[in-house]
């Protein structure tokens, strides 16, 4: 009962931090490429992190990846909770957890892996193994992009 009710806590907590968008879901999100090709374009998630995203998303929430300009690297990952999918979205799904990536994002991480991560001093969605990148800063919140 305790640990159920934790995990219940850290989810609402996971809520708390993490900015959502607002608007309703599309009802053409099924014309988007749910099922990635075979290939570097995709977007692979772990096994935690689609384990992480069935606990803290509800109905049509789904996680977006975006990568901006910033961070010690010159670029860096945001991640956040969300419920719309605009037309240049790709949709990533695996075990019924929805990882997005807008296309102009997509260029940056494409072929990477999305984790997530759970040490004693903080918990965070992460992109790993991304060939998109040169170089990374020690935290791993941001990279460089090979040239």
């Amino acid at each position: 009962m305790a640990a159920s009710r934790a995990l219940s806590l850290t989810a609402e907590a996971v809520r708390a931090v993490i900015p959502r968008r607002s608007g309703r879901l599309l009802t053409r999100w099924e014309t988007t490429s749910s099922i990635p090709e075979a290939g570097e374009g995709q977007i692979r998630l772990t096994d935690s992190c689609v384990q992480r995203l069935l606990e803290i998303t509800e109905g049509s929430e789904f996680l977006r990846l975006q990568v901006e300009g910033g961070g010690c690297s010159g670029f860096q990952y945001k991640f956040s909770l969300d419920t719309v999918i605009n037309p240049d979205d790709r949709v990533f799904e695996q075990g019924g957890a929805r990882v997005v990536v807008d296309s102009d994002s997509l260029a940056f991480v494409k072929g990477a892996q999305v984790d997530f991560s759970q040490e004693l001093i903080r918990s965070s969605f992460q992109v790993l193994n991304n060939p998109q990148a040169q170089q990374g800063c020690s935290c791993g919140s941001s990279f460089s992009v090979k040239v």
